[in-house]
């Protein structure tokens, strides 16, 4: 029996998540429907332009969320990842915590500095564009690595963001040698198609030779393979994961679980909020292929989490929302 479910690797951040119209991100220059990185001059000039107080603060990353979402239908989940020791860096340690994930930050051995921040824009079409400082996380490297969970896990979980930075690339790449030296199964996330557009080079030696386990939306699965059809694609991505999801928006996603497709459907909802649906998906169906579940139940639970979340604000499910989903799953 391992201890773990899965453990995560990726960028700790706060999210606060605001309402913007379309003629904002214009005015300020902003790409629509991206993650874009950002000094924290420049958020904080967003910030006080979007001039209310109308937001939701939340620890988030694309990893932390899938995590949580793990633990909130009942897995056991690990998160490697690093704060500033500064108020920030307090809310997210405690927002782990209350969310039933074990982690390695010691509130009394934090690094001075400052914690990092991701300007959720949600703009009417339920899109969410996104502007993130990494502060504190752009260090995240191999000291953030706990051996001993990754080792006690079913399923390395990596974060796609952390491409980014030479220092965490390598830590992405220590953690997966880690994870296959001990018979421990490895995921990945692409996290979005811009890392996918300008650091796919980076995710080729990250994969290596291949992982058990890969997800993508639609775009970042075109942009990978270089293919211009979903079908094709996804013949290509057999070459380096066992097994894959791409995600397909209202249109649900395609598994393939090692031997044939599952085609899933997508639930009715309508959708306010995109932010945090790919991390829900991956992190509702990580929990179901670690907890006796076949992949179809698995993409079923995580196409009816996915759908609660983009249905309201947040890229979380509370603990009720997240009970009231798996007892639907339930024959």
């Amino acid at each position: 029996m391992k201890k773990y479910d899965v453990t995560g690797i990726g960028n700790a951040l706060v999210d606060i998540e605001f309402e913007v119209s379309d003629t904002f991100l214009d005015k300020y220059g902003i790409e629509k429907g991206l993650m874009t990185l950002v000094d924290e001059d420049r958020q904080g000039e967003l910030m006080a332009a979007i001039n209310t107080k109308t937001s939701k603060l939340q620890c988030g990353g694309s990893a932390a969320n899938s995590i949580i979402a793990v633990s909130q239908f009942g897995g056991k989940s690990y998160y490697c990842c690093k704060v500033a020791n500064d108020e920030l860096g307090k809310f997210f340690t405690d927002d782990l915590r209350e969310a039933g994930v074990n982690h390695n930050l010691d509130p009394f051995k934090l690094e001075e500095g400052i914690t990092g921040k991701c300007l959720v824009m949600v703009t009417a079409d339920a899109e969410r564009t996104m502007n993130t400082f990494l502060g504190i996380t752009e260090k995240f490297s191999t000291s953030q690595l706990n051996e001993e969970a990754i080792k006690a896990s079913k399923y390395l979980y990596i974060e796609g963001y952390l491409i980014t930075s030479p220092n965490a690339k390598e830590a992405m790449m220590a953690a997966k040698k880690i994870a296959e030296e001990n018979e421990v199964k490895v995921a990945i996330t692409f996290s979005d198609p811009a890392m996918v557009k300008y650091f796919g080079e980076g995710f080729k030696e990250v994969i290596g030779s291949g992982v058990d386990m890969l997800f993508a939306n639609e775009e970042e699965a075109m942009l990978y393979t270089g293919k211009d059809n979903v079908a094709d694609a996804a013949e290509a991505l057999k070459k380096i994961a066992k097994h894959f999801v791409i995600t397909q928006g209202k249109n649900g996603a395609l598994i393939f679980d090692g031997d044939t497709y599952i085609d899933i459907a997508p639930y009715p909802t309508v959708a306010v909020d995109s932010n945090g649906a790919g991390d829900m998906f991956a992190g509702a169906f990580m929990y179901g292929i670690t907890n006796g579940h076949s992949y179809a139940s698995s993409g079923k639970l995580a196409s009816m989490a996915s759908s609660k979340v983009v249905s309201q604000f947040g890229p979380r499910l509370t603990w009720e929302e997240a009970k009231a989903v798996l007892n639907r799953l339930q024959p």
